[in-house]
């Protein structure tokens, strides 16, 4: 099991070590970031977060077994008018515990984070069409898809498409009272 705590800079040299290249930090973090990740880059990401009537709130996942810090993951784009925001930068850590159901606690714990400390209504996040491991895990947490965005982003000569997935909180509110009961 994991937990999420406030990122901060004593995590930073963490996430840097966690990004190899160009092409993983545009996957992970959109246009937010660009490779190399550097100490800077995350000063000014964490600038006003995890503060109260904050607009972003940025996490470490912690492993409740060992204490050690296994992923990263933000709510961003808080808008208290409407109830809504995005979960972005959501990233396992270390490669080899990817695929270990990692991914699902840490979009759980945001997710729960989102509608009952925020009482949020709705929550989106975008992710690329070709990271199928991470739709599945979306969309067994109760996210659907609201819209494709063609040619998304550009890496190298490529161009990368963008899924847009949702999920409400009466969503959420149904799908977790079916996994408690």
């Amino acid at each position: 099991m994991i937990r999420l705590a406030y990122f901060s800079k004593e995590d930073f040299q963490q996430l840097i070590d966690w990004v190899p290249d160009a092409s993983f930090i545009v996957q992970w973090s959109g246009p937010t970031f660009t490779y190399p990740l550097t100490k800077e880059q995350l000063e000014a990401y964490i600038e006003g977060a995890n503060q109260p009537e904050a607009l972003k709130y940025i996490f470490k996942v912690i492993d409740n077994a060992t204490n050690e810090i296994v992923g990263h993951v933000s709510l961003g784009k808080v808008d208290r008018n409407n109830y809504s925001a995005r979960i972005g930068k959501v990233l396992v850590g270390a490669a080899d515990s990817r695929g270990k159901g990692d991914g699902a606690q840490i979009i759980h714990a945001a997710l729960t984070f989102a509608f009952e400390k925020l009482n949020l209504h709705k929550v989106t996040l975008g992710v690329f069409d070709f990271n199928v491991s991470a739709i599945k895990c979306y969309e067994a947490a109760g996210f659907r898809r609201e819209r494709i965005l063609q040619d998304a982003a550009k890496m190298g000569d490529e161009y990368w498409t963008l899924i847009e997935m949702a999920i409400l909180a009466d969503e959420w509110t149904e799908k977790n009272d079916r996994r408690k009961s």
